[in-house]
C-alpha cells in the first residue's frame, strides 16, 4: 500500500516536472521570438516614428501645437529606440506568443476543444491588430480633447518619448481589451460559464466593462474610453451569440453519436 502511495505521488512530480519542463521550454522559445521581432523592430524604427507622428500632424494646424519633438536628455532618443524596439517585437511576435499559449493549455483540454486552435490563434492576432489600429486613429481626437483642457495660453511641444509611449501603451490596452470576447468565448466552450448566465449578468459586465477600460485606459480621456469600452459590450453580445450556437452544434453532435 505505502509503495502504491509512493508510486502514485512519484508519478504525480514528475508529472508536475513535466509541466515545468514544458513551460519553460515555450517561455524560451517566446523570447526568442520577442528577440528576433525586436531586431526588426530597431530596424523599423524611423517608417515606425514616421507612422506615429500622424496624429500629430493632423493637430499641427493649430498654430500652439508642435509638430516635431523635444528632448532633453542626450540619451532619452537611443533609450526610446530600445524601448520601441522591444515593444515592436512583442508585437510583430504576438501570433507566436498566442500559438505557443495554446499549445501549452491545449493538453488540458477536450480533444474537440483542442480542434479551436487555429481559430484561437487568428482571432486573437486580429483581434489585437484591430484594437490596435482603433487606438492609433482615434488619437488625434483623444488629443484634441486634452489639448482643449488647457486652452490657448499654452503651446504644446512633446518629449519623444512620453508621446510614443503613451502611444504604444494606447494600443497595447485597445489589443489587450479587444482579446476579451476570445476569454468569454473559451470560458463558453470549456463549460465554465454559460451563455443563459452571461445574459443574465449583462448589466453588471456593462458596468464592468467601463470601469476596466478607464482603468487601463493611458489617456484618461473619454473618447478613449468610449472607443473601448462600447466594442467591448458589442463583443460581450457577439460572444454570448457564438456560445449559442457552439453549444447547439455540440448537443447535435451528441444526438447523432
Amino acid at each position: 500500500m505505502v509503495d502504491t502511495v509512493a508510486s502514485a505521488d512519484l508519478d504525480s512530480r514528475m508529472s508536475l516536472m513535466e509541466h515545468l519542463i514544458e513551460l519553460r521550454t515555450r517561455i524560451i522559445r517566446c523570447a526568442i521570438a520577442v528577440a528576433v521581432g525586436a531586431v526588426a523592430g530597431w530596424l523599423l524604427y524611423f517608417p515606425v516614428l514616421h507612422l506615429m507622428m500622424d496624429p500629430l500632424r493632423e493637430l499641427s494646424g493649430n498654430p500652439n501645437v508642435k509638430d516635431t519633438f523635444l528632448s532633453q536628455d542626450p540619451l532619452e532618443i537611443f533609450l526610446l529606440r530600445i524601448k520601441m524596439s522591444a515593444y515592436l517585437g512583442l508585437m510583430l511576435a504576438m501570433p507566436f506568443l498566442l500559438w505557443q499559449l495554446w499549445r501549452f493549455i491545449a493538453p488540458g483540454l477536450y480533444q474537440n476543444e483542442r480542434r479551436y486552435a487555429a481559430a484561437f490563434v487568428a482571432s486573437a492576432s486580429f483581434l489585437f491588430g484591430l484594437g490596435a489600429a482603433i487606438a492609433f486613429f482615434t488619437l488625434p481626437q483623444a488629443l484634441k480633447f486634452l489639448q482643449s483642457m488647457g486652452g490657448d495660453d499654452v503651446v504644446y511641444q512633446y518629449s519623444a518619448q512620453k508621446y510614443l509611449m503613451l502611444i504604444v501603451y494606447m494600443m497595447i490596452a485597445f489589443g489587450i481589451g479587444f482579446e476579451f470576447p476570445i476569454v468569454v468565448v473559451f470560458l463558453q466552450l470549456v463549460g465554465i460559464v454559460t451563455p443563459q448566465q452571461l445574459s443574465q449578468f449583462r448589466r453588471f459586465a456593462i458596468v464592468i466593462i467601463f470601469v476596466v477600460a478607464a482603468v487601463i485606459t493611458p489617456s484618461a480621456d473619454p473618447i478613449s474610453l468610449f472607443a473601448l469600452a462600447l466594442p467591448m459590450c458589442v463583443f460581450y453580445e457577439v460572444s454570448i451569440l457564438i456560445g449559442r450556437l457552439a453549444k447547439r452544434r455540440q448537443a447535435k453532435a451528441e444526438l447523432r453519436a
